[in-house]
C-alpha cells in the first residue's frame, strides 16, 4: 500500500514493534522515505523525517536489539529451568494423545492407529507398504489428510509413545532471525520417565530403532517392498557416492538399466553422464568373476562393490582387496531393436503414412536412401511457403545435395509412367529411390527392376525483400 501511494504516515507503538534488529529497520525506514511515506514511533517519540530522526532511531534501535536479546536469554533461561523440573515448554501437539488440563491423555481410536504402525514394521513390513495399507482402507491423519512415509517415520522415531518424555529436542540460533534448527548434540536434551500413560512398550521401541539403523545400513536389500537384485547398493557413482538404480522402460521394448541414485532427486543431479544397460551389467560381471553363466552367489561372495568413476568404465572392488577395471561399450539401442520390435514400428508406420496423418511423413518417407552413405534422406519443410526440400539425415557430414519434393514426385511419375504423381500408386510400386549421382535417382521398383532418371533441377526462386511504402514511393520516383 505504501508503495502504491496509499499511506502517507505509519504510527507505531515503539521500535521493538516494527522492527526486531537495526539493518532491518534502517533499510525499511530509507525505503519508506524515498516513498514520501512517514514514520512516528510514539514511545521514542522520534519522527523519520526530522533532521535527527535516523540519528536518533539507529541508537535507540540498537538498545532495542539488546534489549531483545536479553528477553530471549532470559525465556531461555526459564524453559531450560522447566524441563529442568520434568515440565514442557507449551503444549505441543501429538498423534495418540491429547491434552486435559497439564497432562496426556490418550486417544484409543489413534492409539489403535500408532500400535499397527508398530506392529507393521516389527512385522518386516515397510513404511512404504503401511502407508498403502491405510490409503486403501481410508485411515488418515489427525487432520484428514493421507498418511505419508515422513509421519509414518516420525512415529516409529518418538519417544513419548513410551511415556516418556524428551526435551529440547530443537532450539532457536538466534532470537533476532527466530531460526529454529534440531538439536544433534549442540546443548544438553532432558529425557522425563512416567510423564504420561504409554501406548508403546519400552522394549519394543528400542527394538523398533536397532531396526531402522539395520535396515538403514543395508540400504534398499532391506525393504522387502521393493524388488531388488544382487546388484542393488552394489554400484556406487564415483562422482556423488548414491549408489546406482534400476530402472525399466517398456516403451521400445522391454530394457533395463542403471542409472546414479542422484538423478532422482531434485536439484541434487551429480553430472553423472549415461545409464549402464543391465546386460552389459551382467555380461562384464560373468567375465570378472570367470564364469561361463552369471551366478548371483558368487557374485555376492566376492564382489564388494562397483564404482562408476565415469561413462563406460566400471571399477570391481573384490572382496580380497583386488581392484580389476572394465571398459565397455553399450549396445542397448542396437540390441532394443529386436525383430518383433521392428515388426511393429514398420506396421505402423505404414499405417500411418497410409492414412495420411499429419505433415510429417509422405510417400517418400524412409524411401529416399543415400547412395553415398546408406542413411535415409529427411522432410525438410521451410517457413514461409517455401517449397520443401529432401535432405540426407547425416546432415553436413554428408556431400550428398539436397532435392527438392517437386523434383521427386516427377521423376516419380516418369518412372511409373504416369502424368501426375499418385501417393497411392508410388507405394504399391515403388520400393525406393537412390540418391547418387548429381541430378540423377535411381528407382528400384518391387517387381525387381530398376531405372535411372536424370533430371534437371527445379530453379529456386529468392523471394523479393519486403519494403517500406516510403521506400517504395521514392524507388518508383526514380
Amino acid at each position: 500500500d505504501a508503495e502504491a501511494g496509499k499511506i502517507d504516515i505509519i504510527l507505531t507503538k515503539s521500535i521493538q514493534r516494527f522492527a526486531r534488529n537495526t539493518v532491518d529497520l534502517l533499510r525499511t525506514v530509507r525505503h519508506l522515505k524515498e516513498l514520501g511515506v512517514e514514520v512516528w514511533f510514539e514511545k521514542e517519540n522520534i519522527h523519520t523525517m526530522s533532521g535527527d530522526g535516523e540519528l536518533m532511531m539507529t541508537i535507540l534501535a540498537s538498545f532495542a536489539q539488546e534489549e531483545s536479546r536479553s528477553i530471549s536469554e532470559n525465556i531461555r533461561w526459564r524453559i531450560k529451568k522447566q524441563f529442568e523440573q520434568g515440565n514442557p515448554n507449551g503444549r505441543f501437539r501429538v498423534y495418540g494423545y491429547r491434552w486435559e488440563g497439564d497432562n496426556l491423555v490418550v486417544v484409543p481410536k489413534e492409539a489403535a492407529v500408532v500400535r499397527r504402525i508398530f506392529q507393521n514394521f516389527l512385522d518386516g513390513k515397510s513404511r512404504l507398504e503401511t502407508e498403502r495399507e491405510f490409503a486403501a482402507e481410508g485411515i488418515t491423519t489427525r487432520n484428514g489428510c493421507r498418511w505419508m512415509d515422513s509421519n509414518i517415520r516420525v512415529v516409529l522415531t518418538n519417544v513419548t509413545y513410551t511415556g516418556n518424555m524428551l526435551f529440547q529436542k530443537e532450539y532457536v540460533t538466534d532470537p533476532i532471525l527466530k531460526k529454529r534448527k534440531k538439536n544433534r548434540g549442540e546443548l544438553p536434551r532432558y529425557y522425563v520417565e512416567n510423564t504420561h500413560e504409554p501406548i508403546i512398550d519400552k522394549e519394543t521401541f528400542d527394538y523398533v530403532q536397532q531396526e531402522m539403523a539395520r535396515r538403514k545400513e543395508l540400504g534398499a536389500l532391506a525393504n522387502k517392498s521393493l524388488n531388488t537384485t544382487c546388484f542393488t547398493g552394489k554400484i556406487k557413482c564415483g562422482i556423488c557416492g548414491r549408489s546406482y538404480m534400476h530402472n525399466r522402460r517398456t516403451d521400445r521394448g522391454f530394457e533395463e538399466f542403471w542409472d546414479c541414485g542422484s538423478h532422482k532427486l531434485k536439484g541434487r543431479n551429480c553430472g553423472a553422464k549415461g545409464s549402464i544397460p543391465h546386460a552389459v551389467l551382467v555380461k562384464e560381471s560373468t567375465e570378472v568373476l570367470g564364469l561361463d553363466d552369471f551366478d548371483e552367489q558368487a557374485f555376492l561372495d566376492q564382489v564388494e562393490k562397483i564404482v562408476v568413476p565415469e561413462y563406460h568404465v566400471m571399477v570391481f572392488c573384490m572382496k580380497n582387496g583386488q581392484k580389476l577395471i572394465r571398459h565397455w561399450v553399450s549396445t542397448a539401442k542396437k540390441d532394443c531393436w529386436t525383430d518383433e520390435y521392428k515388426d511393429r514400428q514398420r506396421a505402423w508406420m505404414k499405417n500411418y503414412m497410409a492414412n495420411g496423418k499429419g505433415t510429417r511423413f509422405s510417400a517418400f518417407t524412409t524411401r529416399v536412401r543415400c547412395a553415398l552413405c546408406g542413411s535415409s534422406f529427411r522432410r525438410c519443410k521451410t517457413k514461409h511457403d517455401r517449397p520443401v526440400y529432401w535432405r540426407c539425415s547425416k546432415g553436413g557430414k554428408c556431400e550428398s545435395v539436397s532435392i527438392r519434393e517437386d523434383d521427386l514426385k516427377r521423376v516419380a511419375a516418369e518412372a511409373m509412367g504416369v502424368k501426375a504423381f499418385d501417393e497411392d500408386r508410388f507405394r504399391e510400386k515403388v520400393e525406393s529411390i537412390e540418391a547418387g549421382k548429381p541430378n540423377c535417382l535411381t528407382v528400384h521398383f518391387k517387381d525387381g527392376r530398376t531405372e535411372e532418371i536424370s533430371y534437371t533441377p527445379t530453379p529456386f526462386k529468392r523471394r523479393p525483400k519486403a519494403r517500406r511504402k516510403e521506400s517504395r514511393e521514392k524507388w518508383q520516383r526514380q
